[in-house]
């Protein structure tokens, strides 16, 4: 492993750079012979419908493979119940590369109340069941069934998600990592473009996968520790009271823990503390963490959320560990992150030939996720805001990546040029969020040693360069291109930054918002939001001013439509009751709401299975964190989301009474439901004078 990697449009290209780019990846033996293709040296399995669009994962693995001289295929959503449609485009001479899609295939398929979802937007048509449940596994299955001596490599975010010991929302088990269910030769997480090319052309050069298993961001199994490696044992749990401190893992990493001093001084005190420091070794690659079994973590929630812990403490590529996790006689390894990409590879990666529109094999049939960001533009990579029932930031890492502004507008101008659809107006310049491009820590050595989990919890921290007036002039320059008549931001906005900033904020709403502005405050009660690592409601107030202020500047009548999340852990029934008040005072009424929704490896998932809180040090007597965990609790809490819906009010009457909560019930202003239920063809729901409807997505996956 290296820490200043070559980039990666350096590489020396294979020898079947000859043939040049093709107009589509070929996902037919015709396409790859009217291509003159004899064979592909790497075939791409996805579970969703091939679409060549930068937002899309197997368009950009296969353009950016496609650039190194590499012959890529692709098998898009094939029939799983046989290995047929996994040989549909012959034997690949390197690898297959095996993903569920952009989402991972359960909450593809699956509501937060565990119910068959009858659509699919990555699909044609919106067609429901044209991939397995954990696709990974089956792909990698039938793929081995289909060719058993080609090597296998998973990726995507249901791989990258699962790549440990993970609980399992729809069982409600802690299941084993992907790797060992699927069989795979190596797993790669996160974007993981640089692991890809090195690992493409490490196999073309003849070397076999385990001579490639030092390549970062990636896992593997062995059977034993890498020679060379010094083990550190993450905890030993004695008695339920505490943790062993001799080999305790969060010395040094309490959240607060982010300036150079503080660093120093943690490092200092944690060699006096303990034999063994994780932030004091002078060669950290040479260091690995036994995390707590497999067989251990599935039968102790405490090990688990400290496992959880652990993990997460562990994502700074400056100064990541490696980790490993046995599942009986066999270990799982995981390299430490991949170096993020540089401007210039960012823009390399972006900048391929992408046809941004559906394979011709789809017809006419619409893919709703495409209809979506067809006419987008990404501008960064990457979140630090660490909100803990997101999967972004395991996905993606805590360090932005940033595109060249000149990049960004070549690509408003390709999208203005080539695309028949485009009526000038850029449906979202934006990314994981709005506005975190070209933010970062101030100094490099502290970011190197950092290993908070939020750059802005529980506020913004000081070494965070916060001034957007860049992305200012970003919109500006966008907006006055040629043709291009409006230029939307539909990003999900971090508006605690974007207070620091007022010129943003004007910018953005006199320009960039459409009538409505999509923000995510997801609770009003501290309890829940702290558990999420997300601000005070009153930061919320703070952007509303400046909101309204800049959209009556304007002469425009614009409006916020606030997310929110029902059921978190660390919320109670009285802190639901408080956020349905906040929504019927503010006049907001719901059309759809979110339920939380436990996805694999999220630190608040962890809370869920837990009900321990992995943000701070775990031990069997701290403090429990509420978990809403029955259907009927769960149903409760987004029926308050839903206060103005007759349908919920028997429930909601039943629930203020229990918990002391009588005054909220009758017909006056200020209370929360009606005493008695009308008759149902006298019910009203939506709408209504001085409401505002809104509509939530069921979850948020990267």
């Amino acid at each position: 492993m290296t820490e200043k990697p070559i980039d990666i449009f350096s590489h020396r290209k294979y020898w079947a750079e000859c043939f040049g780019p093709a107009p589509w990846l070929p996902m037919s033996r015709a396409e790859m012979d009217a291509l003159g293709w004899d064979s592909c040296d790497i075939i791409i399995i996805t579970g969703d419908a091939y679409i060549d669009h930068p937002s899309f994962g197997m368009a950009v693995i296969g353009r950016v493979l496609e650039a190194q001289g590499f012959r890529v295929g692709i098998i898009s959503q094939p029939d799983w119940r046989s290995a047929d449609a996994f040989r549909a485009l012959g034997k690949p001479n390197l690898f297959f590369g095996v993903a569920a899609g952009n989402m991972d295939s359960m909450i593809n398929h699956y509501t937060a109340d565990r119910k068959r979802r009858n659509d699919d937007a990555y699909t044609a048509g919106d067609i429901a069941g044209k991939r397995p449940d954990r696709a990974v596994t089956v792909y990698s299955q039938r793929a081995r069934e289909a060719y058993r001596d080609v090597p296998l490599v998973i990726g995507g975010i249901e791989a990258s998600l699962r790549r440990m010991a993970h609980y399992d929302y729809w069982s409600d088990k802690v299941k084993r990592s992907v790797l060992v269910d699927s069989k795979a030769d190596i797993l790669l997480y996160g974007n993981a473009e640089r692991a890809i090319v090195d690992l493409a052309h490490g196999l073309a050069q003849g070397k076999s996968i385990d001579e490639l298993k030092g390549l970062r961001g990636t896992a593997f199994m062995t059977s034993e520790s890498l020679p060379g490696y010094r083990v550190i044992d993450s905890t030993s749990v004695d008695e339920p009271g505490k943790v062993d401190k001799l080999l305790n893992p969060y010395q040094g990493m309490e959240p607060e823990v982010c300036d150079s001093e503080a660093e120093n001084a943690v490092s200092k005190d944690a060699v006096e503390a303990q034999p063994v420091s994780l932030m004091a070794s002078s060669n950290p690659t040479a260091d690995v963490i036994r995390l707590p079994s497999f067989d251990a973590v599935k039968d102790d929630p405490v090990l688990y959320a400290h496992t959880a812990r652990v993990m997460h403490k562990e994502t700074n590529p400056h100064n990541a560990l490696a980790l490993i996790q046995a599942h009986g006689e066999r270990h799982v390894w995981f390299n430490p992150p991949p170096i993020p990409l540089s401007t210039p590879e960012l823009d390399w990666v972006f900048e391929q030939p992408y046809q941004r529109r559906p394979h011709p094999a789809y017809g006419d049939h619409k893919i709703p996720a495409l209809e979506m960001i067809q006419h987008s533009v990404n501008i960064m990579r990457g979140c630090f805001g660490g909100c803990t029932f997101c999967s972004i930031t395991e996905h993606e890492g805590r360090i932005i990546q940033n595109r060249s502004e000149d990049s960004i507008v070549r690509e408003i101008e390709k999208i203005r040029d080539t695309s028949p659809s485009f009526t000038g107006v850029i449906s979202d310049l934006g990314g994981p969020t709005a506005n975190m491009w070209r933010l970062a820590c101030k100094s490099e050595e502290i970011e190197a040693k950092c290993r908070k989990l939020s750059c802005v919890f529980p506020g913004i921290c000081k070494n965070l360069n916060t001034d957007q007036t860049p992305l200012v002039d970003l919109y500006r320059r966008a907006r006055t291109i040629p043709g291009v008549k409006k230029v939307l931001i539909a990003s999900g906005l971090r508006y605690d930054l974007a207070v620091e900033t007022p010129e943003y904020v004007k910018e953005l709403v006199t320009h960039h918002v459409g009538g409505y502005l999509k923000i995510a405050p997801e609770h009003t009660e501290d309890g829940p939001l702290d558990q999420m690592m997300k601000p005070g409601i009153g930061t919320y107030d703070r952007f509303k001013q400046l909101f309204d202020k800049y959209s009556k500047a304007a002469g425009k009548k614009q409006y916020l439509i606030p997310y929110f999340i029902a059921a978190h852990p660390g919320t109670t029934d009285s802190d639901m009751v408080n956020l349905a008040l906040w929504l019927k005072q503010n006049k907001f009424r719901a059309d759809q709401v979110q339920t939380f929704y436990p996805s694999p490896m999220a630190l608040a998932t962890a809370m869920y299975h837990s009900e321990k809180n992995p943000l701070k040090k775990v031990s069997r007597d701290s403090k429990s964190v509420p978990s809403v965990r029955s259907i009927k609790q769960r149903r409760l809490h987004k029926a308050f989301l839903r206060y103005h819906d007759p349908d919920n009010w028997p429930a909601l009457r039943e629930a203020l009474k229990k918990i002391g909560r009588r005054d909220l019930i009758g017909n006056g202003p200020m209370h929360l439901v009606p005493s008695r239920q009308p008759p149902k063809r006298h019910r009203i729901v939506k709408g209504g004078k001085g409401t505002t409807p809104f509509r939530t997505k069921h979850t948020r996956q990267a």
